[in-house]
């Protein structure tokens, strides 16, 4: 059975009517339950701190937190642009992984003799993720339900048996479930197969995680100030200096945390890339409507394709649909006239009539776009610079909802000069291959994107391109 061809991303008249009133926002942002909270003054003149966090997303926040909590003591400072979490924290899908490798396969394929470590250190940090929220009284609305990941086409059934094969050699294999057990749990006439991870995702409301951190920061003693863009970075003889437009930082170390934005320091342009991804969410779902799905167990759930879709309930029973399309701008295209793009919101909800036909005539409330800080290896990678004055954590390439928060310890670990279990793995003391300079970077991952969509429709099976990248250890997908 063919999987999302080319005419299934053109919807009928009925599908594009369900889209006249969603609102152009986040819903995250938009949710009533979750009023944003008062920003914050702006940075005015020159300041001096211990450490400054550049960046209030998650990175930044836990940085921050982190810092604080370590020693009590340190002044800690933090610059954000607009106000926190606004950006790709307010964005996600609120998908909150143990995977600190962009999955189990990505990550054995780079550093298969570390991933009996990564996969404990990944779990222990969810662990302690959800034990900080307990701590500080964050009501993140988190769900133990776990993640489904479903085969949609024959090729990925095998797919999804070397995946599970791969987790029962380091002790963990998710469940295994056949056709009807898989439509058991949520019913799509498209699913042949599932893997059914029930510890290693929690599914969370992104924004109450990202505005609870900013309220412990703040209760720890964090210095926070929103709408201060940082406008330069230089070394000097007793620390570093950062710019913003009304004033000037000076501090012993930096923790940069940026993501998909410019990167202050030029050294790390050619590592990230910022690739655009598309959400919509619906209706809240009628009591009908849910017994016709059979969500009864609320799994996040993500299809196995190259080009793949996730999706969940919220808090309220709305259905969050997003993925397919991973947009890249020639020359790292980051203006906001991205986030709305009508022709990626018509093929998702085309996309979504095709995976649930019993949605037929549901509505869309929200629909919005958001940057993912991509990189060569998909997974995060940390690093200093100015003599380790400075730190840095970029390339989660969507998955890092839970990793921000490791990623946030080891740079911490690496200004302090801590030698850690951590700072001792392959996947830090190493960067990602960078991407190359324009026109051929544009080149590159067009030439990518349109060779995973052709593969998705010719059972998986990779061409001359795609096999050379697997070669270099390069990669790109939704």
């Amino acid at each position: 059975m063919p999987y999302y061809r080319p005419e299934d991303s053109r919807p009928d008249p009925a599908t594009l009517a369900a889209l006249a009133d969603a609102q152009p926002v986040p819903f995250w942002l938009d949710d009533p339950a979750a009023p944003a909270p008062r920003p914050l003054p702006a940075l005015v003149g020159p300041i001096e701190a211990d450490l400054l966090v550049v960046g209030g997303g998650y990175t930044g926040l836990w940085s921050a937190l982190r810092a604080k909590e370590r020693d009590p003591g340190r002044d800690v400072l933090l610059l954000e642009s607009a106000t926190c979490g606004w950006a790709a924290s307010g964005r996600n899908g609120g998908f909150c992984a143990t995977s600190l490798t962009h999955g189990l396969l990505n990550g054995w394929e780079r550093w298969p003799a570390e991933m009996p470590v990564l996969e404990r250190l990944g779990r222990q940090n969810l662990d302690d993720l959800l034990g900080t929220l307990e701590r500080h009284g964050i009501d993140a609305d988190v769900e133990r339900t776990g993640e489904l990941d479903v085969a949609v086409q024959p090729w990925q059934v095998d797919h999804l048996r070397e995946l599970r094969e791969v987790a029962g050699r380091l002790g963990r294999p998710p469940d295994w479930l056949d056709r009807d057990a898989v439509r058991a749990e949520v019913d799509s006439p498209l699913y042949l197969a599932g893997l059914w991870d029930r510890d290693g995702v929690v599914m969370l409301h992104p924004t109450k995680l990202a505005w609870g951190l900013r309220r412990a920061c703040l209760d720890l003693g964090v210095r926070v100030h929103e709408r201060s863009p940082a406008r330069f970075l230089a070394g000097d003889a007793g620390g570093v200096r950062v710019g913003t437009p009304y004033g000037v930082v000076h501090a012993a170390k930096v923790a940069l945390a940026t993501n998909a934005f410019a990167p202050l320091l030029r050294r790390l342009s050619p590592y990230v890339v910022p690739v655009w991804d598309y959400v919509l969410v619906t209706e809240p779902l009628s009591l009908d409507r849910r017994a016709d799905l059979r969500w009864r167990n609320r799994q996040g759930v993500g299809d196995a394709g190259n080009q793949f879709h996730y999706y969940r309930l919220t808090a309220d029973d709305r259905l969050l649909w997003g993925g397919f399309d991973a947009v890249y701008r020639f020359g790292n295209g980051r203006d906001g006239g991205m986030e709305q793009r009508p022709e990626s919101f018509a093929a998702l909800a085309a996309h979504l009539s095709t995976t649930f036909p019993q949605l037929d005539g549901v509505r869309f409330t929200h629909a919005w776009g958001g940057m993912i800080d991509t990189c060569s290896r998909f997974s995060a990678f940390v690093g200093t610079a100015l003599g380790g004055r400075v730190g840095y954590a970029a390339g989660y390439t969507g998955l890092g909802v839970g990793a921000t928060r490791f990623a946030a310890g080891v740079v911490l670990d690496l200004l302090d000069g801590r030698d850690t279990e951590a700072t001792r793995l392959a996947m830090v003391r190493r960067k990602p291959l960078p991407f190359p300079p324009e026109p051929i970077r544009w080149a590159g991952i067009e030439l990518t994107r349109r060779s995973l969509a052709r593969a998705d429709r010719s059972g998986g099976r990779r061409d001359s391109w795609l096999r050379t990248l697997d070669r270099l250890g390069l990669g790109f997908d939704s």
